[in-house]
């Protein structure tokens, strides 16, 4: 899609080149902003020119550049310790679209864009990711990814604010996980995913798809009724992929196969 209001495009080099005009956006991989019109868009700033690296890993926490194409971090070679690297595959699977747009859509993209079924925001909040933010007056705040995204469309990422990379604690990357998904058609649009992470003392399970902004609910390993916790959930999306009771009992029911998975 030609988006022909544009003055220009530039090339972000330092922190300092973020500044946005009137009219102006962030650029990663593009492949939401050029598929379709963007009439109030004057200007685009293009992240890549500043050499995020792509993942990076410490001691204490794995790091997710903004930028990250959803292909580098499939690809992404074993992490010591990551029990759970499987889900970048399994979330990157989800998304309704060729594998060939894994080359240019970016992780954070995926979750700034904050569509119910973001495949990276479903990855993210499974394993309790911290945005790291950078604002528009020179300092960074951090926040759940799960608080980032408030609804469809809608984050809390305020004017000239830049995602500048999830991180995700070393501690959380050891914990077994199970994935669930559910579609009215074999290749369409999630209507759910489920993800659960068994902890030492508890199963944390993230709905998301099916939701306008991710849920995260947190049970008991031993309980029988985990329908019960889904059942609290009061956000159902209602779109052609699914009406909200279809997506309720869908995501009970794959909430109760990953309870037993990980039992």
């Amino acid at each position: 899609m030609d988006l022909t209001a544009l003055n220009r495009i530039r090339v972000a080099r330092s922190r300092s080149d973020l500044a946005l005009s009137p009219g102006g956006a962030p650029l990663a991989g593009g492949t939401w902003l050029f598929s379709e019109p963007q009439p109030e868009l004057r200007e685009l700033v293009d992240l890549t020119g500043l050499g995020w690296p792509a993942v990076d890993v410490d001691d204490d926490v794995l790091t997710i550049a903004a930028t990250c194409t959803i292909r580098e971090l499939v690809e992404l070679e074993p992490v010591d310790g990551w029990v759970s690297q499987h889900l970048s595959t399994r979330c990157a699977r989800s998304l309704v679209a060729s594998e060939k747009i894994w080359d240019w859509a970016t992780v954070g993209g995926n979750i700034a864009l904050a569509l119910p079924a973001g495949a990276m925001t479903s990855l993210a909040v499974a394993l309790d990711a911290t945005a790291v933010v950078w604002t528009s007056d020179g300092e960074e705040r951090r926040e759940p990814v799960a608080d980032l995204v408030t609804g469809v469309r809608s984050t809390t990422l305020g004017a000239g604010e830049v995602l500048r990379a999830i991180v995700i604690d070393r501690e959380v990357l050891a914990q077994p996980t199970s994935f669930g998904r559910v579609a009215l058609t074999k290749e369409g649009r999630s209507g759910v995913i489920v993800v659960g992470r068994r902890t030492s003392d508890a199963l944390v399970l993230t709905v998301t798809a099916g939701v306008t902004r991710p849920q995260r609910l947190e049970v008991a390993p031993t309980t029988t009724d985990v329908a019960a916790a889904v059942d609290s959930i009061d956000d159902w999306y209602d779109d052609p992929h699914g009406a909200p009771d279809w997506r309720a009992a869908m995501a009970a029911r794959l909430a109760e196969q990953i309870r037993q998975e990980l039992a």
